[in-house]
């Protein structure tokens, strides 16, 4: 397994946001994870990163514990975080953002010889994957939100992030941008693993390959979309409810 929480827990002031919680997710699968307003999906997230630190359990990390490791140690460890709100220097531009993201050339030729070759091809293959190379030198605070949101998964790509962490990627989004988002999310899963929290429920049948269903901190269910849409609890405690707004 790519990733793997052993009885995690994360309390805050004895309220455990995450109870007891035993996932696990492999390379190149996309996960959704779901359920109510407070379940602890997004406490989840956070614990994975290091954002937080869990109060019990561990995060294994490509078999190794990364449960107290710093969240830039985590980071450095391959597993690149996004939330909701896109966060980019919009003084700089896309390209200069994609830069500075980048992991620093190692070695004395690099050090001599500033960027190294490799660097740039993968700064055109972000671009490209990004869909932002005619935007490049343009100022990243001048890019609608959409634009915005490829540029700080672009930013993720840089740092050459194994696992990505996505907080409802496809928020405010319209209906052309969250079709890409998702075929992004398909073609990164080629070579990573991607774990999101979710709201959009099409959203979700549409591109989930796996679901898992979190309640009052606890995972209550996990399969494809058709597997918990039919589980009781599921129903009583989320879908149902979704469904009377």
């Amino acid at each position: 397994m790519n990733l793997q929480t052993e009885n995690l827990v994360v309390s805050f002031d004895g309220f455990k946001a995450v109870d007891d919680v035993k996932f696990s997710m492999g390379v190149g699968e996309v996960r959704f994870l779901i359920g109510p307003n407070g379940a602890g999906k997004t406490t989840l997230l956070d614990a994975i990163c290091g954002r937080v630190k869990p109060s019990g359990g561990k995060v294994w990390f490509k078999d190794f514990d990364i449960t107290r490791q710093s969240e830039h140690e985590i980071a450095q460890s391959g597993i690149g975080r996004k939330f909701q709100a896109p966060s980019v220097f919009g003084a700089l531009t896309v390209r200069q953002n994609l830069e500075l993201a980048g992991k620093a050339p190692r070695g004395v030729f690099a050090n001599l010889f500033g960027k190294s070759r490799a660097k740039e091809e993968q700064l055109k293959k972000v671009l490209d994957d990004i869909a932002l190379t005619d935007k490049a030198d343009i100022l990243a605070g001048s890019l609608a939100h959409g634009a915005k949101q490829w540029l700080e998964i672009g930013m993720l790509l840089m740092q050459e992030s194994e696992l990505l962490l996505f907080d409802e990627p496809a928020a405010g989004m319209t209906d052309a941008e969250t079709m890409k988002m998702g075929e992004l999310l398909h073609e990164l899963a080629k070579t990573k693993s991607i774990l999101v929290v979710e709201h959009d429920m099409e959203f979700v049948r549409r591109y989930a390959s796996k679901v898992t269903v979190m309640h009052a901190g606890k995972i209550i269910s996990e399969g494809s979309m058709d597997h918990v849409s039919n589980d009781p609890q599921v129903a009583e405690v989320y879908l149902a409810r979704r469904k009377e707004r």
